[in-house]
């Protein structure tokens, strides 16, 4: 039987997001989740299941029943011919690029942390960077669903076979697929994703520091120029540091534990944490600490695995907010931002970060259908945000601007359906998968409608 708690406070990885849920249960099987869901809603509860608390939005919040799937873990099974692997929802991205090198494969493209659940990472539109690459769940080709009613739900996309050698999906299969891929948690609870992986890769990493100026009139030609392009910048500094990896037929040459401890704890955390608290106790200093960080970013290579080299250690609590604009419109906006923070003197230490994507076919998708740009903006702990992110938000307007889903913003269904050309579709996933709402809460309201 699964274990269930009473209560007790949940709270997200930054701490700024709290509830009580009445209990938490803990089912240990697909069986159990579909029990523990079924009983919930014949009761006339809602249910939420959280992943591993890394959104900065209240998308997990409840105070019904809530479910952690901790224990649904690890790879069902694996084609490595066709590159399919079945994975239960509750797997932490870092366990599966274990399990995956193991098997000679490796996700496609990833974010910059692998704290997050799989499930956890497809329903809240979680990306890498590079022009040609998708988010991760434009690679997720089935997902297996439990619905209010305890019945299991298994969408596959039209023509895909599952990695265990189940029938193609059918035409509606794959209209719902599109909707789930990035389902906010709204339309059942994931118990297992099936997503497409590709053979073991090589990645070098180049890091070097540049003019910003450069770097924004450059944008297109770096994008274009490698697999996975990025860029951070301090909104007081006029540096950038640009972030090329790339891929390489070489072996990997992992960072030994000296530097790695140098490298990600010292400098990117430490030295980040005691800059950011310096800022937070003097907000006047704020502009000089950014511009000495901005000059002592320092050129790096890097060549390793490929999920070694996409992910960076994050000690250091903050809040964020990031906006998808259309890819061309990506060095304008940020101009925007710096613009704004400079103009107002707001107290923000902590740097933007540029990423870029392909399009895709996911009905929420904030890359749908056009090539993108993610600008993401970031405050210290315990410092005031909102009048900056209502800054960035209003400039993201301006180009249609979609938000990521996990992270903070204060859009409405009435201002975001106009942005999504397939909303519509989105919502009659939801009536036909969860017409009683089982699965919602205030923050699905604010975003999807009640």
């Amino acid at each position: 039987m699964h274990s269930m708690m009473r209560g007790g406070e949940w709270r997200n990885w930054a701490g700024d997001q709290r509830c009580r849920p009445a209990r938490i249960v803990a089912p240990r099987s697909r069986e159990e989740l579909a029990e523990a869901v079924g009983a919930a809603a014949a009761a006339g509860e809602r249910v939420k299941v959280t992943g591993s608390g890394h959104s900065f939005t209240e998308a997990a919040m409840t105070e019904a029943t809530m479910l952690r799937l901790d224990a649904l873990r690890g790879v069902l099974d694996a084609d490595r011919e066709s590159g399919l692997v079945k994975v239960a929802a509750g797997t932490v991205l870092r366990d599966l690029n274990e399990e995956l090198a193991a098997l000679g494969l490796a996700l496609e493209n990833l974010g910059d942390i692998d704290a997050q659940t799989l499930a956890g990472a497809i329903s809240t539109g979680t990306h890498g960077t590079g022009a040609g690459l998708g988010n991760i769940p434009s690679r997720v080709e089935g997902i297996e669903l439990v619905l209010a009613d305890g019945s299991v739900r298994e969408l596959r996309a039209a023509g895909a076979t599952e990695a265990d050698g189940g029938a193609a999906g059918s035409s509606n299969d794959a209209d719902l697929l599109r909707a789930a891929r990035i389902g906010l948690g709204a339309l059942g609870a994931i118990s297992a994703v099936t997503i497409r992986c590709l053979p073991s890769f090589t990645l070098r990493r180049v890091d070097s520091a540049h003019r910003l100026a450069d770097v924004l009139d450059r944008f297109d030609e770096l994008a274009e120029r490698n697999d996975h392009f990025e860029l951070f910048t301090f909104p007081y500094s006029d540096r950038a540091l640009v972030l090329e990896r790339n891929r390489t037929a070489a072996a990997p040459k992992p960072k030994s534990r000296v530097v790695t401890v140098l490298n990600d704890v010292l400098l990117e955390n430490w030295a980040l944490e005691a800059m950011a608290a310096t800022g937070k106790a003097m907000p006047r200093a704020i502009p000089a600490l950014a511009r000495f960080a901005g000059l002592v970013a320092t050129g790096t290579t890097n060549q390793d695995r490929s999920d070694r080299i996409f992910v960076n250690r994050r000690d250091v609590r903050f809040t964020e907010m990031e906006y998808a604009v259309p890819r061309a419109d990506g060095p304008t906006a940020v101009r925007r931002v710096i613009e704004w923070v400079r103009a107002n003197r707001y107290p923000v230490f902590f740097p933007i970060e540029v990423r870029v994507a392909a399009g895709d076919d996911a009905s929420l998708s904030a890359a749908h259908e056009r090539d993108t740009a993610y600008i993401a903006v970031h405050q210290y702990r315990g410092m005031e945000w909102r009048p900056y992110f209502e800054a960035v938000e209003s400039i993201m307007d301006d180009y249609g601007g979609r938000p990521h889903w996990g992270k903070r913003h204060f859009q409405t269904a009435a201002t975001l359906a106009p942005r999504y050309p397939r909303w519509s579709e989105f919502q009659a996933a939801r009536d036909e998968l969860d017409p009683g709402r089982t699965f919602a809460n205030d923050y699905t309201e604010r975003v999807l409608g009640p």
